[in-house]
């Protein structure tokens, strides 16, 4: 079958690899639709970073570059492993791409999300979405119901986005603010609104993202290059500052506004992947007892994600903004990513 693989910096190639074969416990999932993820991204323009290289194979998988990339995937059930019973052939399903050890402190509290020894699948081994098939766990594999594939490869960073909110522990008639209004940005933001947050402020500079953050749901949209936002989210809160701040950029700059532009005892939840050691004013969080909660991905989570979007409180539609074949991964897919970052925010793959 066809996959694309990764193998090393600006260096993703469409190779013929086996088939994968089902094990008792496991389903084959037909891949229908892949989304490009911004983890990807870095793994083509500065990897290997997740993705393990030969000197240091992954713990649980053993493998090493050249591996299946794409992680944020949904298909058809092709065949199920002896057990299983909660999925049948035919279902269309979304895939929660990890890879856990189940035996660490974090697994057997719960949280596998930050398991010890954390992998995905299109980023550590065992195929990608990126491929014609993709066996996984039972446990991983999750039914769409009446909602399409396309659709279904959105649930992965939208359950990033609904872990994220729901850990913060925002309530309806609070305020949120978002910094960033990119993929993350934004489906943080439409996460919110679906949870009955009224007021959410996007903090975004980029003209082309600052217009998508209304569609998601943003309520307000603040510039930074031309507002002092610390002062218009006060302004805006009536002096008390959000109840919840999300930092989707990794930025110093734009993690220390969060923090001064929220309240006292407030929260502030860092969704993004730094690409270096963060910067932070102690000060600002003690003189004000503000929380900084880091948010990882998701866990047990991809349910409650699929029925916000089958209940209609999130328009998944709004992200994709384009659809291509295997053939055209690099070309119409991750070389348009990076010259037209602003433009896209999902880019869908059949493989």
């Amino acid at each position: 079958m066809k996959a694309a693989r990764f193998y090393g910096p600006g260096d993703i190639r469409i190779d013929d690899v086996p088939e994968p074969t089902t094990q008792p416990g496991t389903v084959k999932v037909e891949v229908e639709w892949a989304g490009i993820c911004g983890t990807d991204l870095h793994e083509y323009l500065e990897g290997p970073i997740f993705a393990p290289t030969a000197d240091a194979p992954h713990p649980l998988t053993g493998e090493s570059v050249p591996i299946t990339l794409g992680h944020e995937f949904a298909g058809v059930v092709a065949e199920v492993g002896a057990g299983v019973d909660r999925v049948r052939v035919g279902d269309r399903v979304a895939v929660e791409p990890y890879i856990i050890c189940g035996t660490c402190d974090a697994c057997t509290q719960g949280r596998y999300n930050v398991c010890a020894t954390l992998g995905f699948v299109g980023l550590s081994g065992y195929g990608g979405g990126f491929a014609q098939y993709v066996v996984a766990q039972e446990r991983w594999v999750h039914p769409l119901g009446d909602l399409g594939t396309d659709v279904g490869a959105l649930i992965e960073p939208l359950a990033v986005a609904y872990h994220a909110v729901r850990l913060s522990g925002v309530t309806p008639g609070q305020t949120a603010l978002v910094f960033g209004s990119g993929p993350i940005g934004l489906v943080t933001t439409a996460a919110l609104r679906a949870a009955g947050v009224e007021e959410v402020v996007v903090v975004e500079p980029a003209q082309v993202r600052k217009a998508k953050a209304p569609v998601a749901g943003a309520t307000h949209v603040l510039d930074p290059t031309t507002t002092d936002v610390v002062a218009e989210v006060h302004e805006l809160t009536k002096g008390r500052g959000a109840d919840v701040s999300f930092e989707c950029a990794g930025i110093d700059a734009v993690l220390a506004s969060a923090i001064r532009s929220t309240r006292a005892g407030g929260t502030v939840v860092n969704v993004a992947i730094w690409g270096h050691e963060a910067s932070v004013a102690m000060n600002d969080l003690v003189f004000r007892e503000v929380n900084v909660l880091g948010s990882l991905a998701y866990a047990n989570d991809h349910p409650a994600t699929i029925e916000m979007v089958a209940s209609g409180k999130v328009d998944p539609f709004q992200f994709i903004t384009g659809r291509i074949e295997l053939d055209d991964i690099v070309a119409k897919g991750f070389d348009e990513l990076i010259s037209n970052k602003e433009e896209n925010v999902k880019i869908l793959v059949r493989p």
